[in-house]
């Protein structure tokens, strides 16, 4: 957004130089990009008039022009009258006629900012020394018209500076339109201005006319005439619609060329008075209004003269002013006449109700939509402009009343078009004042400033808020255009504001405070992230979306998955089932990358459509730990043991004992990328509860993602991970001093027998030792045909308090052999 600063001088008394000004708004309000001098372009304008003007000998349309400059340019050849002679090609040019002229040694405003800048001259065109040269609306960068020569329409005296006739010493302010997203009144001059005002410590003069919020125009009914009912159909899509008929509008009008101008500097092409009084109204206050060739709208509406703000229909067309046709949504706003779409609301006009060069009646509209309708429309249909960018801000409803009158006053005067009709309207309601109450100590305590009741009253009246005291308490009328205020809270951000964050000495807390604990979940997941880093894994973090063809590859049903319907990316439309897709997705080019052994893991929501939604009517969220291992060696083993010893290295971090069975139901998303015979459901022993499963992944899983031979992972139910008071304790089991005893022993057991069976009568028995103990498995060996397997563990136990002797440690042993056999039925071999 372009803000003109002799626009806003209108409106405001500033008497600081632009780069402080530039500064101050920074600060305060808005990011300015950057700054023009728009000055620099015109210095070498000057207006003159054309006192002779006669056909060029031998030319077939150049004219020799004498102009009178007021003699302001020295050191240029002129007549005994003290005349310039100029040669002009335009086909306008006659004697009488005031005019811009480009003297020699000026640079042409059009090329100012090209890499190679056109500087005139005096030089002979077809025998007749020309000086400089006349110029035209596009010669001068000021908008697309090169028909002809700028005719100067104010009433100045020859050698006049241009720039001072039409206002353009000023500078420009580019503003970053981001950091008003919520401030649709910043989005016109005026409310810009009044911003500025508060900024400067002003007081601001809102114009007489914009506070007319109520009202009728005096209108002369014509014979064959008559304003349309207007319906809101559903009091969500907006909250006023207001129109009136004009008669007698002069479509080949033109606007004043001072209009013109402060449109051109504002990034508006100016077209005809019609439209640029639109759009002069919308750059002032913030409200875009459209017309409708009145015939055209009767005609297409038959006998149901009824203008309809409704939602679009499945399958609808439209065919845009710009000639694009669109099928419309449901989600989409329309504007119709009877039962057919003639406008896609606040967005565009459609081509079959559009004024032309032959209208003479109109249909002239100002009104408000909801801003998220807005949104949507503007991205499905790829439509953008500067009415729809303020309409995504939440015009505010009061604000079309004064718009639409200041309009019809302008038409009048430019076009020559008068009401024949009412304002009609459709008001659902306007919106109730909000009233604000806060004392003097909650906004100095909040932002340990010292101001005084009088410093806060003046910075918010300054900005249009109505405010009565009592005592120390402020009743705070919030006006109709800020739409962001609502709380308490944003009257002290206000206030902060106005008078400048910066201007507030950084103090420390006068209360004592006390530094908020993280919660028992947060604590689970520091624990978990730092186990798996001290393991050897490398944290990820990815999209919270997939693909479908994601989740197919990993087995999963993208039905089962909630769609995103603007997705920022097609490659991101589902919401993931669990993490595992994800993970796997990154190992190929991890190995492409050159890495050979490596493990990922992530902490994260996941969401399935199956959980339902919540009281809040949101998609249920779960939190998933997931990770993936895998090698590039062939000579690793089997990868599931990896994954395994990854997985037991954090339970034991998190003080958690877990089971591994044979899983019963692997129907869900959780399992459906494993290998049912190469996986286990892990199950929390203190409650008997599944959180998660562990193994490889099943064939056409690996083939998808094209993972090594060697990949396996785990994924677990974070949340089942917390104890039932929610806290975590973390095993830390001090080094032992004294050294330790490794002993290996053999088991032959049934082969029904799984290996978990004998690990954990093992570790059961060497808990009442009290040692520092660890047992790995050696070897699995199953002879082919064989009813019976060798289980081959290595223990590795010290003590605290003493170096162990063998009588002690073949005990110890014993009692474990013994615990082991009793719990298999096996033998020692």
């Amino acid at each position: 957004m372009i803000i003109s600063v002799n626009w806003l001088k209108q409106f405001v008394a500033i008497d600081l130089s632009v780069d402080e000004l530039a500064t101050r708004i920074g600060e305060r309000l808005v990011e300015i990009e950057s700054v023009e001098d728009l000055g620099q372009k015109y210095k070498d304008v000057i207006i003159a008039k054309v006192v002779e003007c006669a056909p060029l000998e031998g030319s077939d349309h150049l004219n020799i022009t004498k102009i009178d400059d007021g003699g302001v340019r020295e050191g240029i050849e002129r007549d005994d009258n003290g005349l310039v002679q100029v040669v002009c090609g335009a086909p306008n040019v006659k004697s009488g006629m005031l005019v811009a002229w480009l003297p020699p040694k000026s640079t042409v405003p059009e090329s100012a900012a090209t890499a190679e800048p056109f500087v005139l001259d005096s030089r002979p065109l077809r025998g007749a020394m020309s000086h400089g040269m006349l110029a035209s609306a596009k010669e001068l960068d000021l908008f697309e018209d090169h028909s002809g020569i700028l005719e100067v329409d104010k009433d100045a005296a020859p050698g006049t500076p241009f720039a001072e006739v039409y206002e353009l010493n000023d500078y420009l302010l580019d503003i970053e339109n981001k950091s008003l997203t919520h401030r649709p009144d910043a989005f016109g001059v005026i409310g810009f201005a009044r911003e500025v005002a508060g900024i400067l410590g002003l007081p601001f003069q809102t114009p007489d006319w914009l506070t007319t919020l109520d009202g009728v125009v005096d209108d002369e009914p014509l014979e064959g005439v008559e304003a349309p009912a207007v319906v809101i159909e559903d009091a969500t899509l907006s909250d006023r619609f207001q129109a009136v008929v004009l008669a007698d509008v002069n479509e080949a009008a033109t606007s004043p060329l001072l209009m013109q101008t402060y449109l051109a500097r504002s990034g508006v092409r100016p077209i005809n008075a019609s439209v640029d009084v639109s759009n002069y109204l919308m750059l002032l206050t913030g409200q875009p209004t459209h017309a409708y060739d009145y015939h055209k709208v009767r005609a297409i509406a038959g006998n149901d003269f009824t203008i309809r703000v409704r939602s679009a229909r499945e399958g609808e067309q439209l065919t845009l002013l710009d000639g694009k046709a669109i099928t419309l949504d449901p989600s989409d706003v329309v504007i119709a006449a009877g039962e057919t779409a003639v406008a896609l609301a606040g967005i565009m006009g459609g081509s079959a109700t559009a004024v032309d060069a032959t209208t003479k009646v109109v249909l002239f509209e100002a009104a408000t939509f909801n801003l998220y309708k807005m949104r949507g429309s503007q991205m499905r249909h790829g439509v953008f402009s500067d009415a729809v960018t303020r309409f995504t801000k939440g015009i505010p409803a009061a604000l079309s009343t004064p718009v639409l009158f200041k309009a019809v006053a302008l038409l009048n005067e430019y076009t020559g078009g008068r009401p024949v009709s009412p304002i009609v309207q459709d008001y659902p309601g306007p919106k109730v004042i909000e009233t604000i109450r806060i004392t003097e100590e909650t906004i100095n305590g909040t932002l340990g400033t010292q101001f005084t009741l009088s410093d806060i009253v003046e910075l918010l009246e300054n900005v249009g808020f109505v405010i009565s005291v009592d005592g120390l308490t402020l009743a705070i009328e919030v006006p109709y255009w800020r739409h962001d205020v609502h709380l308490p809270e944003d009257i002290i951000e206000e206030v902060g504001r106005l008078a400048g964050f910066d201007t507030i000495a950084p103090t420390l807390p006068r209360r004592t405070f006390t530094a908020v604990k993280p919660g028992g979940f947060d604590q689970l997941r520091a624990a978990i992230r730092a186990a798996l880093v001290r393991a050897g894994a490398n944290e990820v973090l990815t999209y919270s979306f997939v693909h479908g063809d994601v989740m197919r590859k990993a087995g999963q049903d993208p039905a089962n998955s909630y769609r995103i319907v603007n997705s920022i990316s097609p490659e991101l439309q589902y919401y993931r089932q669990s993490l595992t897709p994800s993970l796997l997705a990154q190992v190929t080019p991890n190995v492409k990358a050159g890495y050979g052994t490596f493990a990922l893991f992530e902490l994260n929501k996941v969401h399935l459509k199956s959980d339902g939604l919540t009281d809040e009517n949101v998609p249920v969220e779960q939190n998933h730990t997931g990770l993936v291992v895998t090698s590039t060696e062939q000579s690793k083993g089997a990868a599931y043991f990896e994954a395994k010893r990854l997985l037991e290295y954090l339970l034991s971090q998190l003080n958690i004992t877990a089971e591994y069975q044979v899983p019963t139901d692997t129907s869900g998303a959780l399992f459906a990328p494993f290998d049912v015979k190469r996986s286990a459901s892990i199950v929390n022993t203190a409650n008997g509860e599944v959180v998660g499963v562990v193994g490889e992944y099943n064939r056409a899983v690996q083939k998808a993602f094209k993972l090594q031979p060697f990949t396996a992972g785990f994924e677990l139910d974070t949340k089942q991970l917390l104890s039932e008071d929610g806290a975590v304790q973390n095993r830390y089991r001090p080094l032992g001093k004294y050294p330790s005893t490794e002993r290996d022993v053999c088991f032959q057991v049934a082969t029904s027998v799984s290996y978990e069976t004998v690990l954990s009568a093992a570790s059961t028995a060497l808990e009442a030792a009290q040692l520092i103990t660890r047992v790995e498995p050696l070897d699995i060996y199953l002879p082919e045909n064989s009813d019976v397997k060798n289980v081959t563990l290595r223990f590795v136990l010290a003590s605290y308090e003493k170096t162990m002797t063998n009588e002690e440690i073949t005990s110890i042993m014993d009692s474990v052999t013994a615990a082991v056999l009793q719990a298999t039925d096996g033998r020692v071999v």
